[in-house]
């Protein structure tokens, strides 16, 4: 799985170009091997496994000659990271290359069957057996279109799949839960896993549903359903600006992300929140979802967990009973569904195999299911009762930073509005939390801090309440862009078992926010690790009580005690950056992660 990009033209641009170029922009999702294909009277297909600039090195002097062809960025699940496992794959008579993201479950058996019937593969993935199977019914006098439809009638799992045949000029796609969207260009045509891929070119696009085919030309789009009928598909215009999938600057995608916060959570509100008039209003939330809900269900994976957890501790404060659950232990047979049950399924891309899984079961199930994600017209938002868009904007790091904020912030509104609680103070604070997130980006130290500890065995995050899953997150942000170990707790647990670990070389990074019980309660864990001579990070309201007993403060504003949390995370993320910059990490493509993962 990873990235797509398919490409059908007029012949004004070479395909080889616009292929690059699409995998350029695809790069954000995480791979480890990248491919394309150029269809002419034959097929001209190059690949390379590391980096895309292996490939673009390795074409420096050759160019393809088509105007119709497929590329890949591959992230490895079946068969390591090498040339061969890389897509695109070919059949044995190199007519028909594949591209494919997602998991096919009975490719075993298929593979047997057609080596038995005389077919060579050269991988050790799943993909390949499809141009194999293409060439079956090529070979029995099937049209390209027709052996493509036959050979994913013998598919079992999940998939997105574009392939091109020499002497065509079409492309032929499906998806079955792993998304593809067609771009409509003035006299091209475009295919890929996300937008950003073919942005630059046209902001008219088409969200493929399961089950559906289509073939592009350079003048046409024909989109099929299951039964080979012709379907009108919904063209919609993307509210995105290519400038926003650029740097702008920064060294880092993840920086520039990070900085885009204020922004982000002021495009979450805007229109949402009226402190004048004291109210609060999400038009998308139906009545069905607004009444009637006695307990709430959460879904979700990695840092939209989190973000979750966050949300389920203020739907239980709010008098509504609510349960997070990792999305790939989701199991509506065994997790009761009763009447009035509301599931919401947490999800930047709207794509994210497991927590549309657990999705799914929970409509078969009866549930009344929202979605809380990024992407309009994403699986989550279709198959969802309702959905409630975070507009974050485009994230292209694979570390989320401005979606969970937004996130953060999405969840406390719902959490608002279902409970018919909107406080005049919280409303308040909802209007002035981008000046307070823009105030943390001005005044942080994390750098200096970074600095300070960098060389350390592993790194604690403790919180409580509300702060337990931002020190949750804030690990997790460690691990994942310094590779470094790092482990978030509740604060009270430090004391039941990994105290042990604590030494010299542990910095523990405490949160140290809330009431005053609170506050207490949290410095007397930083107390215990302090006296193990293990260094603290208090990310604090007030320096005040932890001076006595923290190495390092960082410090966030004052403002309602639900979205301190939000400011508190913009500290960890610095840090994590920082220590991570420090260190030489490729921050923005962390090592074996893809940014949606879309097989289970």
């Amino acid at each position: 799985m990873c990235g797509i990009i398919g490409y059908v033209g007029s012949g004004r641009q070479p395909a080889q170009e616009v292929l690059l170029d699409g995998l350029e922009r695809l790069e954000y999702r995480g791979y480890d091997s990248a491919g394309i294909a150029v269809a002419n009277s034959t097929l001209d297909v190059h690949k390379r496994s590391g980096e895309l600039s292996a490939l673009e090195n390795s074409l420096a002097d050759r160019e393809f000659n088509g105007a119709v062809g497929i590329g890949h960025t591959r992230w490895s699940t079946h068969g390591s990271p090498s040339h061969e496992n890389a897509h695109p794959h070919t059949d044995c008579e190199g007519r028909v290359a594949v591209v494919h993201n997602g998991i096919i479950s009975n490719a075993d058996a298929l593979r047997a069957e057609l080596v038995e019937a005389g077919h060579r593969f050269e991988s050790e993935t799943d993909t390949e057996v499809v141009p194999h199977l293409m060439r079956v019914f090529l070979d029995d006098g099937a049209e390209p279109e027709a052996a493509f439809e036959r050979a994913l009638d013998r598919l079992e799992g999940s998939y997105a799949i574009a392939a091109v045949v020499a002497d065509s000029d079409a492309i032929y796609a499906s998806r079955r839960q792993s998304p593809l969207v067609v771009g409509l260009g003035e006299k091209e045509r475009y295919l890929a896993s996300d937008v950003p891929a073919f942005i630059e070119h046209t902001d008219r696009v088409i969200y493929l549903e399961d089950g559906q085919f289509v073939r592009l030309t350079p003048g046409n789009v024909a989109v099929t359903d299951g039964n080979g009928s012709l379907v009108d598909p919904t063209v919609e215009s993307i509210d995105w600006d290519p400038a926003d999938v650029g740097k702008s600057g920064y060294d880092h995608y993840m920086l520039k992300e990070i900085y885009e916060q204020p922004r982000a959570v002021r495009q979450c509100t805007r229109g949402r929140v009226t402190e004048m008039a004291g109210s609060l209003e999400l038009s998308e939330l139906p009545a069905s979802v607004r009444s009637g809900t006695d307990r709430v269900q959460l879904v979700g994976c990695g840092t939209s967990f989190y973000a979750m957890q966050y949300g389920a501790s203020l739907l239980c404060e709010h008098g509504i009973p609510a349960q997070p659950f990792v999305a790939s232990e989701y199991d509506a047979d065994s997790i009761p569904i009763e009447p009035d049950t509301l599931v919401v399924a947490v999800t930047q891309s709207g794509e994210t195999a497991d927590t549309l899984g657990a999705l799914r079961a929970a409509n078969r199930a009866g549930a009344t299911t929202l979605a809380v994600t990024n992407v309009v017209g994403s699986s989550a938002a279709r198959e969802c009762d309702a959905a409630v868009y975070i507009r974050a904007g485009p994230e292209i790091s694979v570390a989320a930073t401005k979606s969970f904020a937004s996130q953060q912030v999405t969840l406390a509104m719902i959490a608002s509005v279902l409970a018919e609680r909107q406080s005049q103070p919280f409303l308040g604070a909802l209007r002035d939390l981008p000046s307070r997130i823009q105030h943390v980006l001005d005044t942080s130290s994390a750098r200096h801090v970074a600095e300070e500890i960098v060389d350390a065995d592993a790194y604690f995050f403790v919180g409580r309440r509300y702060q337990y899953p931002v020190a949750l997150e804030g690990a997790l942000k460690m691990k994942e862009i310094t590779y470094e170990h790092a482990e978030g707790f509740a604060a009270g647990e430090l004391k039941h078992g990994p105290l042990a670990l604590v030494t010299p070389r542990t910095p523990v990074v405490a949160l140290v926010t809330g009431s005053e019980d609170v506050v207490d309660r949290t410095l007397g864990t930083v107390r215990e690790v302090e006296a193990r001579g293990a260094p603290v990070v208090a990310v604090t309201t007030s320096s005040a009580p932890v001076e006595p007993v923290a190495d390092y403060v960082l410090e966030v504003p004052e403002t309602h005690r639900h979205l301190v949390p939000i400011l508190t995370n913009v500290q960890l993320q610095l840090l994590a950056y920082w220590t991570a910059d420090l260190l030489g990490r490729p921050i923005d493509k962390p090592r074996n992660l893809a940014k949606s993962v879309t097989v289970e």
